[in-house]
């Protein structure tokens, strides 16, 4: 009689996908509660570490103050002047999922202080990581500039990411700097400092 086996194992499976589809709401909420938590502990590993001086390539010590938080407000070119500012802005951009701008953007910075002889090989890596269509990390710019940027790499100069550099530096200065400017990365980290020097 194996008929009488249908419906039970028909439930079998049924009560497999309902507890299949309850673990993976877990690991959905898990997942968003992960995330929060990673982005309050660099915050919280961040404060410190930057008021325990970050060495600067110079080697002296280089404290970031409540002062120098605020100069990252005046504009984006000041924020990202500042090497832990790059840095708190990256971790905001990564919680919105654009942190390939800005590691577009630098990439750029680094790119135009390479000798010659490296430009192609630099040049290639940065087209296939952020410009060409299927890059893994696409920064945003309309069809016409990724061409006229892919035909650039081809035959590297120091400029040829300019453009797309500007259109991306833009982009950020638009759209997500001001967000950062409000956004409790920002605030809660202004807070801590001008907290800690009225102590």
């Amino acid at each position: 009689m194996p008929g009488f086996f249908f419906p039970h194992n028909n439930m079998t499976e049924l009560n497999e996908k309902e507890d299949c589809k309850h673990a993976e709401g877990k690991i959905h909420k898990k997942k968003q509660k992960a995330f929060g938590a990673d982005l309050k502990n660099y915050l919280k590993c961040m404060v410190p570490h930057i008021e325990s001086g970050i060495k600067s390539s110079s080697s002296r010590n280089v404290m970031l103050s409540a002062e120098e938080v605020i100069q990252w407000s005046q504009s984006l070119e000041k924020l990202l002047a500042s090497q832990s500012g790059q840095g708190v802005f990256r971790e905001f951009l990564k919680s919105e999922f654009s942190d390939e701008n800005i590691e577009f953007w630098l990439a750029c910075e680094d790119y135009k202080k390479t000798k010659s002889d490296h430009l192609p090989g630099k040049a290639q890596r940065i087209y296939e990581e952020f410009v060409q269509s299927d890059a893994i990390k696409q920064i945003n710019i309309d069809y016409q500039m990724r061409e006229a940027t892919a035909k650039r790499a081809q035959d590297p100069t120091r400029t040829s990411f300019d453009e797309a550099q500007k259109t991306v530096y833009i982009l950020m200065e638009r759209d997500s700097y001001p967000r950062f400017l409000k956004s409790r990365v920002y605030l809660n980290l202004l807070n801590q400092l001008q907290t800690n020097t009225s102590k």
